[in-house]
């Protein structure tokens, strides 16, 4: 009689946290956590909605931009979560940005992994609604692990993002982007416009939207990318 293993899933051989791959996955938690703000030992921050259903809940692990913080980057989602019983997890970049940029994947990967780990240690959460965001450099980084981890983040939300640069590719996530029409920090011509269509060549579900601005996250879109996530 075979016996089905219950273990998280095994990388390949040549696959792990230089190639941008996640280990971490959900699993039925013995811990409970308080609505509220927490902080993780792996360099992260855990924010749990007041209205934290009984259910598996979903997770949104939203990274920051250059130079930002994981405070910053809860504050795009902050709000939302707490109408619809979102579980949002923060990641701190060791450096001033995410590894990808500086230097090759590696310490911040091994980072989130070990946030996730906690974050689902603690927490219900719902294996078909794990999602990855994140704004400029950090939408950047959200889009090459989302593509390079599809079999654990089912979407990915991308604010502003300049490229992408996975080395590996796993599943197919559904894709959110926006950026402004009058962004100079990331041109939304050789950024968006471009990405965009080359996700789609590739095979990629993508919902993008341009908006009348510059380099930011403006809330009405915030929200309609979430509305976008949890209407699948």
């Amino acid at each position: 009689m075979s016996v089905l293993e219950r273990a998280a899933p095994h990388p390949l051989p040549d696959e792990g946290v230089r190639h941008g791959r996640l280990c971490a996955r959900p699993a039925i938690s013995r811990g409970s956590v308080d609505p509220g703000l927490h902080r993780l030992d792996g360099h992260a921050l855990l924010h749990v909605p007041r209205d934290l259903p009984s259910r598996p809940s979903r997770l949104a692990v939203v990274l920051h931009g250059a130079g930002g913080t994981a405070e910053q980057a809860l504050r795009w989602l902050a709000d939302l979560s707490n109408g619809s019983g979102m579980l949002i997890l923060a990641p701190q970049a060791i450096s001033s940005t995410w590894d990808m940029i500086v230097g090759g994947y590696g310490p911040d990967v091994a980072r989130i992994d070990t946030a996730l780990h906690e974050a689902f240690a603690r927490t219900t959460v719902d294996a078909d609604a794990v999602a990855v965001a994140g704004f400029s450099d950090g939408a950047s980084y959200a889009l090459s692990l989302g593509v390079a981890n599809g079999d654990l983040f089912r979407a990915v939300l991308a604010f502003s993002p300049g490229f992408m640069a996975p080395m590996i590719r796993h599943g197919c996530p559904r894709v959110f982007i926006s950026h402004g029409m009058s962004d100079r920090v990331l041109p939304i011509d050789v950024c968006s416009r471009r990405l965009v269509p080359g996700l789609r060549r590739n095979g990629y579900a993508v919902t993008y939207k341009e908006f009348a601005g510059g380099h930011e996250v403006p809330s009405r879109i915030a929200a309609a990318a979430v509305r976008w996530w949890t209407a699948e």
